[in-house]
């Protein structure tokens, strides 16, 4: 099997390396594993020819875990890990966390609070004028400036509170990849590290100049933001534009500006092909004398896509992902799935096949996205350019499903339901023979003003999806269930749409065991509606704000939850597809 990157001075003297060239810094355990961000940069900086090595969870307290390896030829990069530290340690009524899945023997407190802000400074410390580039979930949606909900303060571009070089938004193989070029002098630029694709820098006034045909967003500044909380919702829509428009955007921080150069292209079928091909043992370090929760609930998954179409307003997924899908092909997947008989630890058993929807493999937009201006390729209603291939995905897993040593194929990623209606052959297909007993499925709620806010399907929409799914289920004489997940306290949601909800489900007789109340994570339309106290247009909503407002809310649906507490999870997936539900609120 092949060695997972180094994690100590003795495994680089057994690869024959004196030093490294790019040292990773995550606070994430390290599973050599596709799913975890580390793991996958690594790997592909190593497939370029660059000497990797990774630090993980490092004590804070010392530079002792960073000097150990010895200082980088090129830079450190740095990431809070699959999640925002402050998520991954605080639920949504700012309880600590008794546990991370991403930690050996799932304990918490592994990481610190504001991780990247920590670690950068570990390595200025260890490694003085080495430059640093931070990335990851944390730095990607705290971009620009945002609302911190656990100090219920605005907080500047973590850029500048973290003194970092270079911040890389998004899916960072493209852009890490060409700042280690840059740095090794493989391409040459007069800006230094200024203007990579899917990275912000900070420039005084005068000192970079957009490419002339590049169209430049202006977002409110800091300043102009703290005096006046709408203008959150202007700099959230400005950015969610800039992202999908693939536009330059600047915001001013008194005489400093952050400049955001427009997002890495997709990468393409090849390259991804490419990247999931790489040599992951899909194991823990073997340093680890613990099993890490996220490696076991995901080693035998496979990512076939990424993006997501969908464009929630408490999801972070299309600001970082993108809502262009990206898909791998069907060859790079069956592959993929083909390698598994050489694990030791194979069973036969794949847990998921899927990605941020599951049900999004193959789909392509045929509009061009710098005339678009939807924010969402599914609400109000499909865009008639948006075009998937659902039939393709029955075919796929069909193939994966008839292939020698496999016995289960499962769909566990959650799906679009209002897409899955789309194609009654799909949704046949998916119930009867790819749903292992539960299927999970996001109404998030019942009242339309609610599900408006969401940009979620209307409701009616998931009532005819829970019929078809209960007689497909039927016919195949199987039991099922759908797992719903819905939100309590999301802006713009009252008391009295919690009791509406709270009604419908007893008349169903459902005790829902995933019901979150809404967090508002940095960078999101949901969140700038929290803080603002309006909604994307401008028309004031109500905000259940204080804990006790949140907690009456959430509450009213305890009675009929298995234990009548918080199910916390954190955000849906950013760099791919998490064991746990990773959307901001969720």
């Amino acid at each position: 099997m092949e060695a997972p990157l180094p994690m100590s001075r003795a495994e680089m003297d057994r690869l024959g390396w004196s030093e490294l060239d790019v040292l990773l810094i995550t606070g994430d355990a390290y599973v050599d594993h596709p799913a975890f961000g580390a793991a996958l940069l690594g790997r592909w900086l190593a497939a370029h020819g660059y000497r990797v090595g990774i630090v993980a969870q490092p004590h804070w307290d010392s530079t002792e875990d960073l000097t150990g390896l010895g200082r980088p030829r090129l830079f450190a990069g740095v990431t809070a890990g699959s999640l925002d530290s402050m998520l991954a340690h605080y639920t949504a009524f700012r309880k600590k966390r008794s546990d991370d899945a991403y930690t050996p023997g799932g304990r918490a407190g592994a990481r610190p609070n504001r991780a990247t802000i920590v670690y950068t400074n570990l390595v200025r410390a260890a490694f003085p004028n080495l430059p640093v580039v931070i990335g990851g979930v944390e730095a990607s949606l705290r971009r620009a400036t945002h609302y911190d909900f656990w100090s219920g303060h605005l907080r500047r571009s973590i850029l500048l509170d973290a003194k970092a070089d270079l911040l890389v938004y998004g899916m960072a193989e493209s852009a890490l990849l060409e700042v280690a070029n840059r740095l090794n002098g493989i391409t040459t630029q007069e800006t230094a590290l200024y203007g990579i694709p899917g990275t912000a820098f900070v420039t005084t006034a005068g000192s970079f100049n957009v490419p002339e045909k590049g169209r430049l967003i202006g977002l409110p500044s800091h300043e102009q933001i703290e005096a006046d909380p709408k203008k959150l919702m202007i700099a959230t829509l400005r950015l969610e534009q800039q992202v999908h428009a693939a536009a330059w955007a600047v915001q001013s921080v008194g005489k400093r500006h952050v400049i955001f150069a427009p997002p890495s292209a997709p990468l393409t079928t090849e390259e991804l092909d490419m990247l999931y091909a790489l040599p992951f043992t899909r194991c823990a370090h073997p340093s680890y004398k613990e099993p890490i929760p996220a490696m076991e609930m995901i080693q035998f998954s496979v990512t076939t896509h990424r993006g997501c179409a969908g464009g929630c307003s408490f999801c972070s997924l299309a600001l970082h992902q993108g809502r262009r899908i990206q898909s791998r092909s069907r060859y790079s997947i069956l592959k993929e799935v083909k390698g598994f008989r050489r694990h030791a630890d194979w069973k036969g058993s794949l847990s998921d096949i899927g990605g941020p929807s599951a049900n999004m493999w193959g789909s392509r937009c045929e509009s061009d996205p710098s005339n678009c201006k939807r924010s969402s390729c599914l609400y109000p209603a499909i865009c008639r350019n948006f075009k998937p291939a659902q039939q393709s995905i029955i075919d796929l897993l069909t193939d994966i499903g008839e292939l020698p040593g496999v016995r289960h194929v499962r769909v566990a990623s959650g799906i679009r339901h209002d897409l899955a209606l789309r194609e009654p052959r799909y949704l046949e297909a998916l119930v009867a023979r790819f749903t292992g007993g539960q299927l999970k499925i996001a109404p998030e709620h019942i009242c339309e003003n609610v599900l408006r806010l969401m940009r979620k399907a209307a409701f009616e929409t998931f009532l005819e999806f829970m019929t078809v799914f209960e007689r497909e289920s039927r016919r195949a004489r199987k039991e099922q269930y759908l797992i719903p997940y819905l939100m309590s306290a999301f802006p713009g949601c009252t008391d009295d749409d919690m009791r509406g909800l709270a009604l419908w489900l007893r008349s169903q007789g459902w005790r829902p065991q995933q019901v979150q109340c809404f967090i508002p994570t940095p960078g999101t339309v949901a969140t700038a509606m929290y803080y603002a106290g309006i909604d994307p247009d401008g028309n004031p909503i109500h905000v259940a704000r204080t804990d006790a407002d949140r907690m009456r809310q959430h509450y009213i649906l305890a009675p009929l939850t298995k234990e009548g507490t918080e199910t916390a999870g954190p955000q849906r997936p950013a760099q791919e597809k998490r064991p746990e539900s990773n959307r901001s609120g969720r």
